[in-house]
């Protein structure tokens, strides 16, 4: 989240690692803060910090990731030259259109957000400008997917995820919580737990196959990037097994 964090501070962290593993290092920038309003204050920002002027902010940014200019008196070392990748993330059309003015790769958080995909996807296609960077548009979406050996067993481990956009509902977050048989949910706060989780695909090998397929159709995206939320570290393992598996 670029308001969080100089831009400076950001190219000189992601020269280090990409001088550490060249060709391997992607910087993904959001223009939310990306937290409530006591972390903003602990990180000592405040509400609008860099969300204003971002373009600005990633525009400096940009500056120290590229060539040296003569007249630069601040360099990023290391970070300097190096030409990390950079893609915008959004969760709105905001950074669609900004991405598609810069010629940028862009990443849709349908993972949380899947309300405003396709209008981002289409406002960031339709707008697109080719740059040095890129000659057409090119996406990834986040989405959540619960895989297991069956539908009944990945619905049964989706409620760890359910549970927590719950808790955030009613302004309590926790931890990952155990998958549990029910949830004691009002109509309202099932209906809002759907919608955070409303591009989710849960369900066996095969389900999980031919969601995937046709998500993939109707977004066109030229990536996808997985989100699971499992309790289990070896039921999220199993998961991406079965991601893969129908992937090849």
């Amino acid at each position: 989240m670029l308001p969080n964090h100089p831009p400076l501070v950001i190219a000189e962290q992601f020269g280090t690692l990409e001088t550490l593993y060249p060709g391997r290092i992607d910087l993904g920038l959001g223009r939310a803060p990306g937290s409530d309003g006591a972390t903003m204050r602990a990180m000592r920002r405040h509400a609008h910090a860099g969300v204003d002027d971002f373009p600005e902010l990633l525009e400096e940014l940009r500056r120290y990731l590229d060539d040296a200019d003569p007249r630069q008196t601040v360099k990023a070392v290391p970070g300097q030259g190096t030409h990390v990748p950079i893609w915008l993330l959004g969760s709105s059309g905001y950074s669609a259109q900004l991405a598609a003015k810069l010629g940028l790769p862009f990443a849709f958080a349908a993972q949380f957000a899947p309300g405003y995909l396709f209008e981002a996807l289409r406002l960031y296609r339709d707008n697109f400008r080719p740059s040095e960077h890129l000659e057409a548009p090119y996406a990834m979406v986040g989405l959540p997917v619960m895989a297991a050996e069956s539908d009944e067993m990945a619905h049964y481990l989706a409620t760890t995820a359910q549970q927590k956009f719950l808790n955030l509902i009613r302004g309590k977050p926790t931890q990952s919580l155990p998958p549990v048989d029910t949830l004691d949910w009002s109509p309202m706060e099932r209906a809002q737990v759907e919608q955070f989780l409303g591009a989710a695909i849960i369900g066996g090998p095969e389900t999980v196959k031919a969601q995937l397929e046709e998500f993939q159709a109707r977004t066109g995206a030229n990536e996808l990037m997985i989100n699971s939320d499992f309790y289990s570290h070896a039921d999220r393992l199993r998961s991406y097994e079965i991601v893969a598996q129908a992937a090849r």
